[in-house]
């Protein structure tokens, strides 16, 4: 028996991922994206992203994290390039770390599921990973299994993927509207007025999402990160060897980052509240304000890389969530809708196990993981996850 068309709208981490499965399921799949391909202005469309497990004491996503990591190890073979590199993650605290950190959670957490990993102190951190201000950062742990993958290369690997399967590719296709009918949607509406039909139809759209679908501006917000590519004087202090990704108390500072790539560059990030905007804002550039504040972090953190050019900058979009959980869920007021949304700055470590999770939404099968990522418009802004995303400070 034929199975039934389903249009997926976003060729970034999650639409890709969503088509590739649903393809596999036997589903006809056309891929809607406005292009170019990997989209410029897309979250997942970057040098790096990190695949960690750490989750505080967060089991679900651990155990998911978990699941994908395999993955990503099977996606080096099955590519042909090793687009995962698990060269570890240093999580380090600027005071010791304690009950209810999430240093501290993650490391207890990790260690009891039989993680490799390692606590780190002021004497280690200077002896081992010279660039750290060790007197600032007296506590931590390293995850030997962590790493990151080169995110903007792995959605490029996927889209090909998604193409030998079969999935139609709309490239150039910008969405416009759902195309509703009576009581259910029956496709979507291209911009310049072309209608495809399908039986079901899933929004990938990430930070574009609130603004695509006006309807889930209430619980669904888009937020800008700043971003910077660095080239270090001192390269030597900065390869993965002695300088690892890290986390450098980012519950308060919000700052993580990566080690010298390929092409000589460090990369600077903030996973704090950041700006709300839309992805197709003229304000999407990275301000003096946050380029002056990362030097401030900079100077108390790794004082060598403080005056270090600044290559490259960008706005990483975030779709956020009022709880900090994904959003997968079909719509119960729009039969054949699901969205798969809300990233909240942490998806695309996921994206190998992603897929059957959206999947499994769009056919309405069992999935545990779809009561914490529900439909939850019911759910109000809090605290619950993250803490520099709520307040973020130097």
């Amino acid at each position: 028996m034929k199975m039934q068309k389903t249009i997926v709208v976003g060729a970034g981490i999650n639409g890709v991922v969503a088509a590739i499965e649903l393809r596999k399921r036997g589903h006809e799949v056309a891929l809607v994206d406005p292009g170019p391909l990997p989209h410029p202005l897309a979250a997942s469309t970057d040098i790096s992203k990190a695949v960690r497990a750490a989750y505080g004491g967060d089991e679900d996503y651990t155990a998911l994290a978990e699941q994908s990591r395999e993955i990503w190890r099977q996606w080096n073979m099955k590519f042909g390039v090793e687009l995962y590199h698990e060269i570890g993650f240093l999580f380090m605290r600027q005071r010791p770390i304690q009950p209810g950190d999430f240093e501290y959670e993650s490391f207890t957490l990790l260690e009891q599921r039989g993680h490799r990993v390692e606590r780190i102190d002021s004497r280690q951190l200077r002896e081992r990973y010279p660039a750290w201000n060790s007197e600032r950062y007296p506590d931590g742990f390293l995850d030997l299994e962590a790493g990151y993958a080169e995110s903007g290369r792995v959605v490029a690997a996927l889209v090909q993927w998604a193409k030998s399967l079969g999935v139609e590719l709309r490239e150039n296709a910008k969405f416009r509207d759902l195309d509703e009918a009576g009581d259910r949607i029956k496709g979507i509406v291209l911009e310049d007025g072309e209608k495809i039909a399908a039986a079901a139809v899933v929004m990938a759209v990430g930070a574009w999402t609130p603004y695509a679908l006006p309807f889930t501006r209430n619980f669904l917000r888009a937020s800008g990160q700043p971003v910077f590519h660095l080239k270090p004087k001192q390269p030597e202090l900065f390869t993965p060897e002695c300088f690892p990704i890290f986390g450098a108390d980012i519950s308060t500072t919000g700052y993580y980052g990566f080690p010298l790539n390929r092409d000589g560059v460090v990369k600077i990030a903030n996973h704090g509240p950041g700006r709300e905007m839309s992805p197709d804002s003229p304000e999407r550039v990275v301000t003096q304000e946050e380029e002056n504040q990362m030097r401030h972090f900079l100077s108390d953190s790794f004082p060598a890389l403080a005056d270090s050019p600044i290559v490259f900058t960008r706005i990483c979009f975030y779709c956020d969530t009022h709880d900090g959980n994904f959003w997968i869920a079909p719509d119960p007021e729009r039969p054949g809708l699901t969205i798969a949304a809300g990233d909240c700055g942490h998806g695309f470590k996921f994206a190998p196990v992603l897929g059957e999770i959206i999947a499994d939404a769009v056919e309405g099968k069992s999935n545990p993981l779809l009561g914490k990522f529900r439909w939850r418009a019911e759910v109000k802004p809090g605290r619950t996850k993250e803490a520099a995303r709520f307040r973020g400070k130097l």
